[in-house]
């Protein structure tokens, strides 16, 4: 989906299909055939922007395979979906029964993160629609905090820098730009934006930014107007943006916001939890220990990370985090120019939700998906941004 801002450049809106399990090229093909395409025939729409997650294996095969991957832009075209982001966050195995940490996995001190990242760029280029030239792709915030010394900081720094000298050379070869953003996430050594701010300084490239996950801004209790303007005093480029929210506890000492909370505490991604103290942020790396010992003080709310749907907050006693989203969003793209184009709705837990609440269809799939990119259209319009055909 496209939306002209004020300023007449063009804001992108996708939706990310890491939450259709695939891991292999035939299986990135039938995501577009089951799923979005009838997300964008249920938007009545005649185009939809669809961030892509491409899998190591998939992304191999568009890259060994020329006629592979000019069959999946003719895919794309033919079924009215474009592609100007990719997320490059997960590797492998986002669709295990079981992710938690291996979804760091490899990070940026390995060699396979920056082949992968790489590889993901030149297909971007590839796949990016004819009229535009500008490309993003979400990747982890460097590592998981453990372990991770200076040695390893020094060699993601020169990963990172290798990458933009690469992207560098993309551009003068293709004529499109493509850009990575680190997407900081509680627990990894880029927690907060303010985190990113060093390791990004020092590999100074206009290549190399943040993507702001709102989900994640949430969790750390980071307020939006003070950390977009410390990114913007460094000289940070926002690169993307992903818009989700977070699941808020107003008054997690009670029994029962506990047993609310508990129907979320489930086996397949790690839900970081934190609270905001006179002394600082506190946290737990998952939900379940938050609710089972007692290392998070519960005199204050608790957010975990747990991207809900965003058209459908839970029910009380819960809550969630989308205003968070609504600040954020006003911040990025409400102002007489956008600090960012590329916006990517990013809900991947519906199958993890409580039982209850998760769909049990393609078709109830769909339509929620369909929902949460309606609200997003909704705000963006309320900010004065034109929806284009």
């Amino acid at each position: 989906m496209r939306f002209r801002h004020p300023d007449g450049s063009t804001v992108h809106l996708a939706y990310c299909t890491n939450v259709h399990p695939a891991e292999a090229l035939d299986g990135v093909l039938a995501q577009l055939r089951d799923h979005c395409e009838p997300i964008r025939r249920r938007l009545g729409r005649d185009r939809l922007g669809v961030g892509l997650w491409l899998a190591r294996d998939a992304a191999h095969s568009l890259v060994t395979d020329p006629a592979s991957l000019r069959a999946l832009r003719a895919e794309l075209d033919r079924r009215g979906l474009e592609v100007v982001t990719l997320n490059g966050f997960p590797y492998e195995g986002f669709g295990a029964a079981e992710v938690k940490y291996r979804v760091y996995r490899p990070d940026w001190t390995h060699p396979e993160r920056l082949a992968h990242t790489t590889d993901l760029a030149r297909l971007l280029a590839a796949l990016l629609p004819d009229d535009i030239t500008d490309g993003s792709i979400s990747t982890l915030p460097i590592a998981w905090r453990t372990p991770f010394d200076s040695r390893a900081a020094d060699t993601a720094q020169t990963a990172l820098t290798t990458l933009a000298h690469r992207l560098d050379a993309l551009e003068e070869l293709t004529g499109k730009s493509i850009r990575i953003g680190l997407e900081p996430e509680p627990g990894c050594t880029i927690e907060t934006t303010s985190d990113a701010i060093g390791p990004l300084t020092a590999v100074s490239s206009p290549r190399i930014g943040v993507c702001i996950d709102t989900c994640h801004l949430a969790t750390s209790f980071e307020d939006p107007p003070t950390a977009l303007d410390a990114l913007v005093s460094a000289g940070i480029p926002v690169i993307k943006t992903q818009l989700s929210a977070a699941l808020h506890a107003e008054h997690p000492h009670l029994p029962e916001v506990r047993a609310a909370l508990a129907a979320f505490a489930e086996p397949r991604f790690l839900h970081q939890t934190r609270t905001s103290t006179a002394a600082g942020l506190r946290g737990t790396d998952d939900l379940p220990q938050a609710l089972t010992g007692r290392s998070l003080p519960d005199g204050a709310p608790w957010r975990a990370h747990f991207h809900v749907p965003l058209h459908a907050p839970p029910a009380p006693p819960l809550t969630s985090t989308l205003p968070v989203l609504q600040d954020t969003l006003a911040l990025l793209v409400g102002g007489p120019r956008p600090r960012t184009h590329h916006l990517e709705v990013e809900t991947y837990t519906w199958q993890a939700l409580p039982a209850a609440q998760r769909p049990r269809t393609r078709a109830r799939l769909a339509d929620g998906i369909a929902a949460e990119l309606t609200l997003a259209r909704d705000l963006l319009t309320d900010l004065g941004l034109k929806e284009l055909p």
